[in-house]
């Protein structure tokens, strides 16, 4: 480290000012970028009657690939890692989001329609 912290913030993001981290981050994106999308198509086959975990799937995926894709956007054209800091925090904070905060409420609400569905049946 040559730069004070804060100096590499508005360091391009390339091999040569992030040699520890460049190509380990590269190759996570595209691999989650594959999972998200393995994992959408196994999961919405898996659940195709429950249209609430479809739609969490669907926002995971979109929200997924926009960041994973940025990720290799920032590969090809070198923009600053302040901007790849930002994207990665965001789109991953994005994603828990809407599994644990956004979501939730419906699961509750979808597994007490549910229920009433299945006693009021018998």
């Amino acid at each position: 480290m040559q730069l004070w912290p804060w100096d590499y913030l508005f360091e391009k993001f390339n091999q040569e000012n992030f040699p520890d981290i460049f190509a380990p981050l590269m190759l996570a994106s595209i691999a989650g970028l594959i999972a998200i999308v393995v994992f959408y198509n196994v999961r919405t086959r898996q659940l195709h009657r429950h249209q609430v975990y479809l739609q969490m799937y669907e926002w995971l995926l979109w929200t997924g690939v926009i960041t994973f894709s940025l990720m290799l956007v920032y590969y090809v054209f070198a923009f600053d890692w302040i901007i790849v800091l930002t994207t990665l925090v965001i789109g991953l904070g994005a994603m828990v989001w809407i599994r644990f905060v956004r979501f939730p409420p419906y699961f509750s609400a979808y597994e007490r329609q549910l229920a009433k569905q299945r006693y009021y049946s018998r």
